[in-house]
């Protein structure tokens, strides 16, 4: 009742504070506001339709108790400082200030976000973009080297706060003392004589794509503090082409040394990118242990082997006269060299996926992949994910 009671007006305030489309005529509007009433809308949204019911009629919402299920004093418009859900933060309905710090991660001790400017100055009616929902369906694609222990921040649209073409979002996240100690434990030599450690926070960032599990994708110009200090992207930067900058390959970030190993103070990230129209990015941090090439050999042969009459009938298939055909298959050449080291194969793999019967030496392949994770098949060229690998007896 309360949302068919609006105007145009309100209809375009509510659906662009929901992150939906605010454009077309009142019909579209209301029923796009109705829809998402039914798919169940969150405690912000609730809280919204009633601030713009009561700014409608104002006396009338004394009666009404139908949004009952709302958190008491989630915010209150005439403090000047007020904690606010994480989700309103971020959807863009305050004009946040550079020192607000947006606290995403469940087991965080910081569980509320100050805003030093939450006078109802953003009245104002501004065309803006249709805001990206704060926490997208986003997944990204497992890393076979990691396991993942916790999430630190889930997957966060980086979203435009102003029309500038660099923007700046800022994050918080704490480590329990249980995390901090799992870090401090985890500190070891590895090959090379560096010493590092094995238990990590990862940073990962993303196209805010949620048909498929995404690849590590940086945003133009992308530049990473994490508590105040410059973190130093890996890989290069690739020459300005044409005068247009080029993309950095994407791939997850260690920023363990830049942490404050302490469950005492949090955490802040900033990052500050190049807006693209039509791209938006999904930032996240986790809680990983880094693994070596010889803990997922093992965990491979634990998988077991695949049975040789599998490859038996796989070559009875391939000598099969074709009957449509009119090359047969009279031979079939298979080399027990490895197509990686050349060198004799001492553990036959290959991906499920592949059609062919030629292997490659399973530890070769996930050293090669160790030091530059590309998951390329050595004999076809196509994907060959970790989880795709198979023993072949």
């Amino acid at each position: 009742n309360m949302v068919s009671s609006f105007r145009v007006s309100e209809l375009q305030v509510l659906l662009g504070f929901a992150g939906r489309n605010k454009s077309g005529r009142k019909h579209d509007l209301l029923m796009r506001a109705l829809h998402l009433l039914k798919s169940g809308c969150s405690p912000a949204v609730q809280i919204k339709i009633r601030e713009l019911y009561r700014r409608r009629y104002p006396r009338t919402i004394e009666g009404l108790s139908d949004l009952s299920a709302i958190k008491p004093a989630v915010f209150n418009l005439d403090n000047s400082s007020s904690p606010v859900e994480p989700d309103l933060a971020v959807a863009g309905i305050h004009p946040l200030p550079s020192t607000s710090v947006t606290p995403q991660s469940p087991s965080s001790p910081v569980s509320s976000v100050l805003l030093q400017d939450t006078k109802p100055h953003f009245e104002m009616q501004q065309p803006s973009p249709p805001i990206p929902p704060v926490h997208p369906d986003v997944q990204l694609k497992s890393l076979p080297f990691y396991d993942v222990l916790d999430v630190l921040i889930k997957p966060t649209s980086l979203v435009q706060s102003s029309i500038q073409r660099f923007q700046e979002k800022f994050f918080i996240f704490a480590l329990t003392p249980q995390q901090v100690r799992e870090i401090c434990i985890s500190r070891d030599f590895l090959p090379g004589g560096r010493r590092d450690y094995t238990v990590q926070v990862q940073l990962r960032l993303c196209l805010a794509e949620t048909s498929c599990p995404q690849e590590d994708n940086y945003p133009n110009s992308l530049c990473i503090k994490v508590n105040g200090k410059l973190f130093p992207l890996p890989g290069y930067a690739p020459p300005p082409k044409n005068g247009i900058e080029q993309k950095r390959p994407g791939r997850p970030l260690n920023i363990t040394s830049l942490v404050r190993l302490s469950s005492a103070v949090p955490n802040q990230i900033s990052i500050s990118w190049a807006s693209e129209i039509g791209k938006n990015y999904s930032m996240s941090v986790y809680l990983v242990r880094q693994l070596t090439s010889a803990m997922l050999l093992q965990r491979l042969k634990m998988k077991g082997i695949r049975n040789p009459d599998h490859s038996r009938a796989l070559i009875k298939e391939k000598l099969t006269a074709d009957p449509d055909s009119e090359i047969a298959t009279t031979s079939l050449r298979v080399s027990l060299m490895c197509p990686l080291g050349k060198m004799r194969l001492t553990i036959p793999c290959r991906a499920v996926t592949c059609t062919h019967l030629q292997c490659f030496d399973a530890a070769l392949y996930l050293q090669m992949n160790e030091k530059k994770p590309t998951w390329i098949c050595p004999v076809c060229d196509k994907k060959a994910a970790y989880e795709s690998l198979i023993l072949d007896g």
